[in-house]
């Protein structure tokens, strides 16, 4: 804006100064001057900013490999049930539909019905034509956001079979939308169970290590023994 500011001056006296006038001509070459220098220092800025762009590109894409070589490689550490452990995102929590089944049929048949009740709904998730969503404008300069659409037919009946099992399924849906919305299947995350949302690199490092520990410890008391 400076520099576009600057320019207007330039032109303005050029067109309306007395070209042959001392100070006229001093003023000039001042503010071209200045002119020169601002926009040095813009080329600089955005040499800068391009490489800093640069840089935050590379930096994510070696987090995100971390984060890949972490789940890959610490799968048995990092399990289902400890604080830190690996979550697949897009996969229906089957306790809702094991609860919901225990109040209707007999234990065996519990959970067979639960089973299957999960593996249906786990197979409409991986359809690519169904897509449950709405986009919500956003007022002013806030973005659209993409919800639930709760009009869904197929919502609707699955509302029928109760509120927790609905909730595990629309979260898995979520999920599924944020991670794989292309591929439609589940995708494992490093997470944080109790605090229930992604864990950083740090935690999950930290925790693994931790328990890396332990088990070291473990062995060598045992051979004490």
């Amino acid at each position: 804006m400076e520099i576009e500011d600057l320019k207007g001056k330039i032109e303005v006296i050029q067109h309306l100064g007395d070209a042959d006038d001392a100070a006229v001509q001093k003023k000039m070459k001042e503010m071209k001057d200045e002119l020169a220098e601002k926009e040095e220092n813009l080329g600089s800025l955005e040499e800068l900013s391009q490489t800093l762009i640069t840089k935050e590109r590379q930096s994510n894409d070696e987090l995100q490999e971390a984060r890949k070589e972490l789940i890959q490689g610490f799968v048995d550490i990092l399990g289902a049930r400890t604080i830190i452990g690996i979550k697949r995102m897009g996969e229906i929590d089957p306790k809702a539909f094991q609860k919901a089944c225990k109040q209707k049929f007999s234990l065996e048949e519990a959970q067979v019905q639960a089973s299957t009740l999960c593996s249906l709904w786990q197979e409409n998730l991986k359809n690519p034509e169904w897509h449950p969503f709405k986009i919500i404008e956003g007022g002013g300069n806030a973005k659209p956001e993409e919800i639930i659409n709760e009009d869904d037919e197929k919502l609707q009946k699955l509302k029928e079979l109760g509120d927790e099992i609905y909730e595990a399924v629309v979260t898995a849906l979520k999920e599924l939308n944020e991670y794989n919305p292309s591929g439609r299947y589940a995708i494992p995350e490093i997470w944080n169970f109790k605090e229930g949302r992604k864990a950083t690199l740090k935690e999950a490092i930290a925790y693994a290590v931790n328990n890396i520990n332990k088990l070291k410890r473990k062995r060598v008391g045992g051979q004490g023994l």
